[in-house]
């Protein structure tokens, strides 16, 4: 039986190799993830954040950062779909280490890790205030916010606010949701 042994790598080696390669890949602690495509419900969630999130945050000291942005953390590394940093970086960044807000963008094959991985890896991060997952078949968000004593948990439907007040926005949920299509969703 031939066995090959490769040692765990660490997220700066990770990090090297990645920066090699045509694909975006996450790092869960183990080894590299290949990121899939998404559904256009999924795309336009993506959008919708970034429009509405850019707008509100525009002449204030955080800034939104899209996907492409990945978040570096002890042990991981992760391309939330969106967050919100309020530190200053240069421009030539590819990482951020300390975001204020996370948004991520569930799907059937990703939910268990945004729900249970990503949830406890990002609660990790010291800066955290906020995150943010999104369903993309209906209008609903489970939303976890720092309080003094751990974290607590909000779900939001249609016509719910999601109020962020460590940066200073209020957004309605609905907002978020324009323009996809949900009866196709709810339906497949």
């Amino acid at each position: 039986m031939n066995v090959v042994l490769r040692h765990a790598l660490s997220v700066d080696e990770f990090l090297a190799w990645e920066a090699r390669q045509e694909l975006k890949h996450e790092f869960d602690g183990a080894g590299p993830v290949a990121m899939a495509g998404g559904t256009r419900n999924h795309a336009r969630l993506q959008v919708n954040i970034t429009t509405s999130m850019a707008t509100r945050l525009r002449g204030k000291p955080c800034e939104f950062l899209g996907s492409d942005m990945k978040v570096v953390m002890d042990r991981t590394v992760r391309y939330p779909d969106g967050q919100v940093v309020c530190s200053p970086g240069a421009g030539k960044d590819t990482m951020t280490r300390n975001p204020t807000v996370l948004f991520e963008v569930l799907s059937d094959s990703t939910q268990s890790v945004d729900r249970l991985n990503k949830n406890r890896e990002y609660r990790a991060i010291p800066s955290l205030q906020r995150y943010v997952m999104l369903e993309q078949d209906r209008i609903a968000a489970t939303v976890h916010a720092r309080a003094a004593d751990g974290w607590m948990t909000q779900i939001l439907f249609a016509g719910d606010t999601l109020a962020m007040p460590e940066i200073g926005v209020d957004l309605p949920l609905d907002e978020l949701y324009e323009g996809l299509d949900l009866a196709a969703a709810l339906a497949g």
